[in-house]
């Protein structure tokens, strides 16, 4: 199943330039723990980044820095991992496990544009889903045995 099939399309963003103090001001209004930072390169607009809400209490709270004067280009991790549409389940897990992140922006194919973003939790709700249609068939099969040998 390609991840562009899971994603959630709803992706909050900011710009690079705006504050941190703007970007949690985001994610408390949309009730979401992180943002994709967006930024013009060569004519478009592309994710180059992504702030968690523990990178403004790492970054910023616990230093006692000011949040609206650092913006989110200055705490963002500089290179961005990311997963095309139409990787598998499989890929996009072995992708977090070696980036040891948690949430993955999803580009189109060809990466032209942000298509998504795809979290730990969404594969983990998919694969309990997976498990349960597994237990079902145990249930089913058992069943049918013994409809057919009554």
């Amino acid at each position: 199943m390609p991840i562009g099939d899971i994603c959630n399309r709803d992706v909050i963003t900011v710009h690079v330039e705006d504050t941190v103090l703007q970007a949690a001001k985001v994610m408390r209004q949309r009730h979401v723990g992180d943002v994709v930072v967006m930024d013009q390169r060569d004519g478009r607009t592309v994710p180059v980044g992504i702030i968690t809400d523990r990178d403004v209490v790492v970054e910023l709270v616990a230093p006692e820095l000011d949040p609206s004067a650092i913006t989110v280009g200055d705490i963002m991790v500089p290179e961005l991992a990311k997963v095309k549409e139409g990787a598998g389940v499989f890929e996009t897990i072995q992708t977090m496990c070696d980036k040891g992140v948690r949430r993955l922006p999803v580009v189109t194919d060809d990466e032209q544009e942000l298509a998504g973003i795809v979290t730990l939790d969404d594969i983990m709700m998919l694969l309990a889903e997976e498990f349960g249609a597994l237990t079902r068939l145990v249930t089913c099969e058992r069943n049918n045995e013994a409809s057919l040998r009554r």
